[in-house]
């Protein structure tokens, strides 16, 4: 035990004193939080020989006043101008890909947790293409939606078909 301890530190010791390249490691961030409402339904998806993965669309807003110099939203001047940004999200957590094919739906108001991922694919008229995802590392719903969700389970209680 002592010899397993003493050389994962020796590693760490060469790995930040070292000069190579390829010994140094860094750390570095990429995480993503975007609030905004889901703009389809999900669906779950399974490639042969993959784990399953559920995915929708997530749009956020972006909105702004034109006119001159900088004006608060609540002055009356100036022209309020939004713009919406699409994103894909996709998870792959086996619980929360579950909890968010059954509970996420087109117009639930969501808060996403995760990372940039990019990557490539090759569509059905065989073009390359870029794709920017959002991988979900956590799913936080708004009150609204949990009103929603515990209005349902007490209707279903009060049905007796919710044990």
């Amino acid at each position: 035990m002592f010899r397993k301890a003493s050389s994962q530190i020796f590693r760490q010791v060469v790995r930040y004193s070292s000069t190579d390249p390829s010994l140094i490691l860094e750390r570095s961030i990429n995480r993503v939080q975007l609030l905004g409402r889901v703009g389809q339904d999900p669906v779950m998806r399974q490639v042969e020989g993959r784990n399953p993965v559920t995915i929708f669309s997530l749009a956020t807003n972006e909105m702004w006043r034109s006119g001159e110099g900088e004006m608060s939203q609540s002055q009356g001047s100036g022209d309020v101008s939004q713009k919406t940004t699409w994103h894909r999200v996709s998870v792959f957590k086996p619980g929360l890909r579950d909890v968010a094919y059954q509970y996420v739906k087109k117009g639930s108001r969501i808060l996403v947790e995760g990372k940039l991922d990019y990557g490539e694919y090759v569509d059905k008229n065989q073009v390359r293409r870029q794709a920017t995802t959002i991988i979900a590392d956590n799913i936080i719903f708004s009150a609204t939606t949990i009103e929603i969700g515990l209005e349902f389970a007490l209707l279903c209680l009060a049905r007796g078909s919710l044990k």
